[in-house]
This record gives C-alpha cells, structure tokens and sequence, in this order.
C-alpha cells in the first residue's frame, strides 16, 4: 500500500474503532449505575424493569458491534482489497452511455449492500425485537416491507442519479450548482408527496375516531396558531410496539401522525403535551433551520466534491486501473464519512437544544409539565430506554437529551410557571 492509502485506511479504523470505545464506555456507565431507579422514575420503572432496560440495551449493543464489524470488513475489503477496482472494471466494460452505466454502477452496489444486511434485519426484528416483547410483525410484513422498499429504493435513487449525471454531463463546470438545486426541489417535492403516496404504502392511516381527543389536540394547536388538517392513527402495532407521534407535511397544513401503540399508553393530557411538543418544532422554525443548514453543507460539498474530482488523484492513490467517475465519486463519498465525523458532537448539540426549546414551548402552551414528564417517563418504560448513558456518549450520538434530563429540565420548568 502507498503512503496517502495506508493514511485513509488507519483513519477509518480510528474512526470505528473510537465509535466501540463509546460503545463500550457507554454499556459500562449503564451497569455502574443501572442497579438504581432515577428518582424522575420512582413511580414508572422498577427495578425489575431497569434490570430489562439494561439487559435490552446491551443485547442492542452487542448486536450493533457485531454488526457493524462485518460491515467494516466488508469496506476495507472491497476499497482497499481490489474488489472495487474489479468492479469498476467489469461494469465498465459493459460500455454503456454514461449515464445508463451511472445507475448500474450505484444501485447493483445498493443490492449487494441490502441482500448484505438481510441476516442481521432478519436476527434483529424476529429474535432480539420479539424476544423483549417488541416485534409484532410477521415474516410476510417483513418481506413485503423490504421488497416495497427496494422497490422505492430503485425508482428514486435511480432517478437521482440520472439526473445528476446528465446534468454532469451537459455542464461540466457548473454542475456542482446544478445538482445541488436538482436535488434540494426533489427533497422538498418529496416532503410534499410522501405523506400521501410513499407512507400508505407501508401503513393504514385513519382518522381518530375519538371526538373528544381530537377537540383537545385541536384546541392546543389552535392556540399554537398552527393549521392541522387531520389527526391520523397509524397501525405501527402490525410491525412493533414501540411508541411515537410526529407531525408530516410542511406549509400551512399538516397531518398529525400517532402510532396505535401510543394511544394505548397515554391518556389525553399526555398526548396532547406531546403533540404540543412537536408544534413547538414548527413555531421555533426547527425545520426550517434543519434544512437551511444541511443545504448549505451540501452545497459547499458538492462544490468541494467538484474540485477533487477534476484530479485522477483518488484513482492513483486506491490503485484504480480505468478511469471512472463513478470510483472517484464512490471514493470520495467514504473519504468524506471519515471527514465529517468529527462534525457529529456539533449536530446533535444543536438538536438537543431544539429539543429542550420544544420542551419549554410545549410547557407554555399547555400550563402542565407535568404532563409531558409524565408522557416522557411511559415512553422511556415502553421503549426500554437507557436512562444512564454516559454523558461522552450522548456528545456523540444523542439528538435529544437523556430522559433523565429532560425531566430535570421539565421540573425546573414546572416551578417557574
């Protein structure tokens, strides 16, 4: 291996290999403190249940290292073995236009990558997920919903990538500019259309019946001065139980979204304090500052991408012998994962911070915290949610703050009301 090769390759592994170091501070921190109930959760958890929660979070753990470790091997294997390098040529070799042998490129790399990762879904969902008393869904949901999403998959990726590449072809100088619109009105379109064509494809949505649930959720939202159009059930129990509510669609009107499972758990003041939550993202502009700020990244990458790929640098360096577009852009896309990392602490600081201006938002608009902290602590129990992860950890990978946290936050607020 040359110099700059073997530079990329120890990156990589640091990288991983700080990513179980977190992993494994994290599952330690849990078992130095899990033997005691937080005292935001004397009244929801036990200790039996906490002994379940860790037992669940380090099962989930183990199982993502192991995971994760085959899919690092295969990378290395496939860069840095001269697996890519065959590809590269062979598909190639097809000599089709540029574009047609663009989709070809990305998405027989997308079915290798998804028949990949069937064994460890097929482990996860029907062993780990049923046995702490998750899973609902049956092998036939399970399939239907992969080969529906490969499917989906194949038709947008495969359009994308068209697009890009024509537009790379037809303007060699400015594409960067061009690729980076393309792709900013197809995600807004996409925001638009999915709520109505793509979720149904996956879940049966229906109004909530519930009169009196509505008028209340209505009620807060009003005050909020947000337009909802409709309050919708999902049937999430078909596939989970896990719990959740969000809100869909952008502009004036939205949806409210709100699992079956979660109905089943909360009362009406704890489903409204948590919708109330979630308006609370929409009047602080959280999805707009989100949008705004990963298209400015995107952009600024795009024309960085567009910089080093006028080099044959990365063909030389990773020992590619045909020239291909496809490969540098392969190439560089890894090598940018391993750049952007150290940005990572940075999100999800901001996140948080979005999280706890709902909280307080929510809070506001409803007079009782004491609702949502109620809320929070059903949705940690059901979810077996580890409520002592280390604070390293959470830098790194927590866009919300910890529940314990969070109920902190919300008791302090509680106060000054």
């Amino acid at each position: 291996m040359n110099t700059p090769l073997l530079i990329i390759l120890a990156a990589f592994i640091l990288k991983e290999c700080f990513g179980y170091y977190l992993e494994y501070i994290n599952i330690r921190h849990m078992r130095a403190n899990g033997s005691t109930v937080p005292e935001e959760f004397r009244e929801g958890i036990d200790a039996a249940l906490l002994k379940k929660t860790c037992d669940y979070q380090i099962e989930n753990t183990r199982f993502g290292m192991v995971s994760s470790i085959f899919d690092n091997i295969v990378v290395i294997i496939f860069i840095f073995g001269g697996l890519l390098n065959a590809y590269n040529s062979w598909v190639l070799s097809f000599n089709l236009s540029f574009v047609y042998c663009g989709v070809i490129y990305f998405l027989m790399l997308n079915y290798v990558e998804t028949v990949l990762s069937v064994p460890f879904s097929l482990y996860h969902t029907f062993k780990m997920e049923k046995k702490y008393g998750f899973n609902t869904a049956t092998f036939k949901v399970w399939l239907t919903d992969l080969i529906k999403s490969q499917g989906i998959s194949t038709v947008l990726m495969g359009a994308l990538i068209a697009a890009g590449l024509y537009i790379i072809k037809r303007s060699p100088d400015y594409w960067w500019l061009w690729v980076w619109c393309v792709f900013f009105v197809f995600s807004i379109f996409l925001m638009y259309v999915s709520p109505y064509v793509i979720e149904p494809l996956f879940n049966k949505f229906t109004p909530i019946s519930e009169d009196a649930v509505v008028h209340r959720i209505q009620e807060v939202m009003d005050k909020a001065g947000i337009t909802v159009k409709s309050v919708f059930k999902m049937d999430a129990s078909r596939r989970s139980r896990h719990t959740n509510a969000y809100f869909t669609g952008i502009g004036k009107v939205k949806r409210i979204i709100i699992y079956d499972t979660l109905l089943e758990k909360v009362d009406a003041d704890e489903l409204v304090a948590i919708l109330a939550h979630e308006a609370g993202h929409w009047k602080k502009h959280h999805l707009l500052k989100h949008i705004a700020a990963y298209e400015i990244i995107m952009l600024a990458g795009l024309y960085c991408f567009f910089i080093v790929l006028k080099s044959d640098a990365l063909l030389k360096i990773f020992n590619i012998a045909v020239d291909s577009f496809y490969a540098k852009l392969l190439l560089l896309s890894f090598i940018a994962g391993i750049v952007m990392f150290p940005l990572r602490p940075l999100s999800n600081a901001i996140s948080r911070r979005h999280e706890r201006e709902a909280d307080r938002f929510a809070a506001a608009l409803t007079g009782r915290p004491d609702n949502m902290m109620s809320a929070l602590v059903k949705l940690a129990k059901d979810n077996l949610s580890n409520l002592y992860p280390h604070p390293l950890y959470v830098v790194f990978h927590y866009s919300h703050p910890p529940a314990v946290e969070r109920l902190k936050y919300l008791s302090q607020l509680k106060k000054n009301i």
